[in-house]
């Protein structure tokens, strides 16, 4: 899509943007995570849940978002909307369009749920950087203009602490993407960097649940920025985990 945007895993037709845009798992180790002692649910940061950092899930996160077909894909707001769809594993992946949105989706028990909040990648298949240096850097930009104040995550009415310590950049990944996929017209092999905002959430009990997180970028010309754009999500999960 011409002029569109790539944050958090989403395009978004955005006039004033230009192309070049980003958007945006949990296995246990060999012992059980310890949660964050402020909030109920979220496994810390620094933590290596399930074998891997939360730099590393990043990657898978953003690999599985960009391999989906864009019939379904859960950066659209689309009633085709599948939770299972690409899912595997202990860890299952969540995402979001920008704007408001609420979903309604069924979880089977057992699963950690990795959630990219607000985030962004660069990669060379959308001619964002030919070395790994250059879509770090692009990756990073895109990320210092998320409004860490805008952040937030409540799961079941509990408020997530400290959201602005959950940011974390991923190693360089391969992914193939389909054609047409969710940045393009053409798909194929390529290479890429994240950086964002991530929650690795340990399984949730049997029953009803709610997730809902939201967030914000902010450009500005008259802050240095190369244009001026206000964008975020707002989306609620209404999970059933059985």
């Amino acid at each position: 899509m011409n002029g569109s945007v790539k944050v958090h895993g989403v395009t978004r037709a955005m006039g004033l943007l230009p192309a070049l845009f980003i958007a945006a798992v949990l296995a246990f180790g060999l012992t059980p995570p310890v949660l964050a002692a402020q909030t109920p649910h979220i496994i810390p940061r620094k933590s290596v849940p399930y074998g891997m950092t939360y730099g590393e899930w990043s990657a898978a996160w953003w690999r599985w978002a960009m391999e989906l077909p864009v019939t379904g894909h859960p950066f659209n707001d689309d009633p085709s909307f599948n939770v299972t769809n690409g899912q595997s594993g202990d860890v299952w992946f969540l995402a979001a369009p920008f704007g408001t949105v609420s979903r309604n989706v069924t979880i089977p028990a057992s699963k950690a749920l990795f959630i990219g909040l607000l985030d962004a990648e660069a990669s060379d298949l959308e001619g964002l950087g030919t070395t790994e240096a250059e879509r770090r850097a692009t990756a990073e930009f895109f990320a210092d203009h998320i409004v860490t104040t805008s952040l937030t995550c409540t799961i079941d009415g509990v408020a997530v602490a400290n959201l602005s310590s959950y940011r974390s950049s991923s190693p360089e990944f391969s992914f193939t993407a389909p054609t047409p996929w969710i940045f393009g017209a053409t798909g194929g092999a390529g290479l890429s960097v994240a950086d964002g905002y991530y929650l690795m959430v340990a399984p949730l009990s049997v029953g009803a649940h709610t997730i809902h997180y939201s967030g914000a970028f902010h450009f500005a010309i008259a802050e240095g920025d190369p244009f001026d754009a206000d964008f975020g999500l707002d989306i609620t999960y209404n999970l059933t985990v059985q």
